[in-house]
C-alpha cells in the first residue's frame, strides 16, 4: 500500500504532538483529548483531530486517546529508536551556539562532525565534536554515512559547498544562510532564515498585534 503523503504543516507538528505526549507519560497520565491536547500545545484540536486522521483511526469517540499507544505509534513515526547523525559545515558564531546545543533534548539527533574553513578549528574537538578541515568534506560525510547536514556558512560559499555536499550523496539540508540555494530534486532543503522570522514577528506586532492566530496556510498546497 502506498505510504499516505500528509501535508508540510501537520508534519511540522508531529514532533510538537510527541514531546508532549512524552511528558504525559512520564506524568503518569494515561488517556487524553484532543481538547487537552489543544490546550497545551496551542493547536487547536480540530486540526489536531485532522492531523491523527491521516494515520488512521488512533482514538475512539468519547474515550480519547491512550497516550502509551499515540506515543509509541509517533515514536515510530518519527524513527525515534534510530539514531540520526547530523554533520554541522560552518563552526562561526551559530555554528557554535549549535554544537553547544546539539538537540539534548532529542534522543535520536546528534550533531557528529563538524567542518570549517579555519585551520585554528581543524583538527579540534569542539563541544565533543570532531572538526575537520573543509577539504575533507566528502571523503568524511561517506565515510561516516552522513546523510543530513546543517548550513551555517557565509553566504557568498554557501552555493559551492552545497554542490560538494550534493557530490557526497547528502540528502537533506537545514540551510540557515540567507541565499536559497540550489539542489536536485531529490534534496531536500529547509530554509532557517532567522532574519526574516524576526522581521515577520515585527511586522504581525506592528499590524495586528500579539493575539493573531497562526492560519493552516501550509496545508493548502
Amino acid at each position: 500500500m502506498a505510504e499516505t503523503i500528509i501535508p508540510k504543516a501537520t508534519a511540522k507538528r508531529l514532533p510538537l504532538y510527541y514531546r508532549y505526549l512524552n511528558f504525559l507519560a512520564n506524568s503518569g497520565t494515561t488517556k487524553v483529548s484532543s481538547t487537552e491536547l489543544s490546550e497545551a500545545v496551542k493547536v487547536d484540536s480540530a486540526t489536531i483531530r485532522r492531523d491523527f486522521s491521516y494515520f488512521g483511526a488512533l482514538g475512539k469517540r468519547g474515550y480519547g486517546y491512550d497516550v502509551m499507544d499515540l506515543l509509541k505509534f509517533f515514536k515510530k513515526i518519527l524513527n525515534q529508536d534510530r539514531l540520526t547523525n547530523v554533520a554541522l559545515v560552518g563552526v562561526g558564531n551559530l555554528g557554535h551556539a549549535l554544537l553547544n546545543y546539539n538537540f539534548r533534548q532529542a534522543n535520536n539527533i546528534r550533531i557528529s562532525a563538524g567542518f570549517d574553513v579555519n585551520p585554528a578549528l581543524a583538527g579540534t574537538i569542539q563541544s565533543g565534536v570532531p572538526i575537520y578541515p573543509m577539504s575533507e568534506l566528502v571523503k568524511q560525510l561517506k565515510d561516516q554515512q552522513i546523510e543530513i547536514v546543517i548550513l551555517t556558512v557565509p553566504t557568498d560559499a554557501a552555493q559551492g559547498i552545497t554542490d560538494n555536499l550534493v557530490a557526497a550523496g547528502i540528502k537533506g539540508i537545514m540551510n540557515f544562510t540567507p541565499l536559497r540555494i540550489s539542489v536536485p530534486s531529490y534534496v531536500r532543503v529547509q530554509n532557517v532564515d532567522l532574519a526574516t522570522e524576526l522581521q515577520t514577528l515585527i511586522y504581525f506586532l506592528d499590524h495586528y498585534g500579539p493575539t493573531l492566530q497562526d492560519t493552516d496556510e501550509d496545508d493548502i498546497e
